[in-house]
Parts: structure tokens; sequence; C-alpha cells
């Protein structure tokens, strides 16, 4: 079989203008939910895209842990590739895909940090064996080998056990989306698009695009 013959015909649902909420946040609250019911693999895995100080773009999967009305939430290395990209370019894209539902959503919009009181709290929650690999990891930061990564590790559970501090270098980003699409598989790739674009005085518009 040639890779160019590989495809699937998505026939599971449709999206109408009248089947979405007034408001982006209330229908991805929707789709998550009813992706959390049909228990989609990874439902919280997320496609992070930024784009560096001279235009080039990198992408990576990171896990969502909030969303509200601000925005939507993760956590990470301030140093790392996404995080020195973020600090020169603050704005990026998200892009989920559950497959089984055969649906995705873009998410685009610019990115600011979270508080330092919040990323203690999350930090905090943490398994242990996480917080203690956030102190062992310079995250993006080339290493001769595993051994040296499993030797720092086993430095931070000597000097701090099972009570490793949150780094001042680690924390989370909310993206304030300006743009988000739900997208719905349909058959013959003629897709369902549903577009929501967030106005100057914060109201939404909603529009079709064409697949």
């Amino acid at each position: 079989m040639s890779i160019a013959s590989i495809r699937t015909d998505y026939q599971l649902a449709s999206l109408a203008e009248s089947d979405v909420a007034a408001d982006p946040i209330a229908q991805f609250k929707r789709w998550f939910d009813q992706a959390l019911e049909a228990e989609v693999a990874e439902v919280n895995a997320m496609s992070l895209s930024t784009v560096s100080a001279d235009g080039r773009p990198s992408s990576r999967i990171v896990l969502i842990k909030e969303f509200d009305a601000r925005g939507f939430s993760w956590f990470t290395n301030y140093d790392s590739k996404k995080g020195q990209e973020l600090a020169a370019n603050p704005q990026a894209a998200l892009l989920f895909f559950w497959s089984a539902l055969e649906r995705q959503v873009r998410i685009e919009g610019k990115i600011e940090k979270i508080s330092d009181a919040e990323n203690d709290t999350y930090f905090q929650s943490r398994p242990v064996g996480s917080r203690q690999s956030a102190l062992a990891s310079q995250q993006s930061h080339h290493i001769a080998n595993r051994q040296l990564l499993e030797d720092k590790l086993a430095q931070v559970v000597s000097q701090f056990g099972d009570a490793p501090p949150r780094p001042e270098h680690w924390g989370g980003y909310r993206l304030v989306p300006d743009f988000i699409e739900f997208w719905q598989g349909r058959s013959s790739r003629l897709h369902d698009r549903i577009a929501y674009t967030r106005q100057a005085d914060g109201s939404w518009t909603i529009g079709r695009l064409q697949p």
C-alpha cells in the first residue's frame, strides 16, 4: 500500500452553526467533555507551535492543565526551546486532534506567564518524580549521555529527598485566544469548519470556513 492511498472517509457527525455555543470556551468544554466520555486516548494532549525570533517554527506535544475564560494553560521549563521562543515571540498555536471523534480544534493567540502562586500550587500537586526531574533536567539542552542525566537526578534526590522546591525557571503559560476553530470530519473531505474570531471589544464572531 502506498502512503498516498491511505485515507479515512469521516462519517461520524456533522457540525452546523446552530450546533455550537455562542462562547468558544463553552464549545470547547462541550467537545472536551465528549472526548472524555468517549475515553479518547491522551485527550489532554495538544500540539504547541511556536516561532523563533528569526521566523523558524517548531511544534511539540504538551499536556493542557487548565482552560477557562482566561485561556488555555500548560507548564514547562522557561529555559527550554519553546520557552526561549515564546520569550522572543509571545504568539503561539495549539492543536487538539481527537481521531476517535473525527475532530480537531485549532487555537491561536498571545502568550502570558502564569503567576508564581499558581505555579507553586500546581508544582506541589505533581508526582514527586516529576518535581525531581524538573530540577535535574535542563530541558532542550544537550547532554553527553543518559547516565549523566541519571546522575543529576540522583543528586537532586540526595539533596532534597521527596520535597524538591520549584525551580525559578519552571512554570506555566497561558494562551489567550483570539481565534478558535472547531473542525468536524465529513465524507469526501467536505469537512465542517466553524471558526470564532475575537473582536476588539472582546466579543466573538462565528463563521464557517471552507474545507
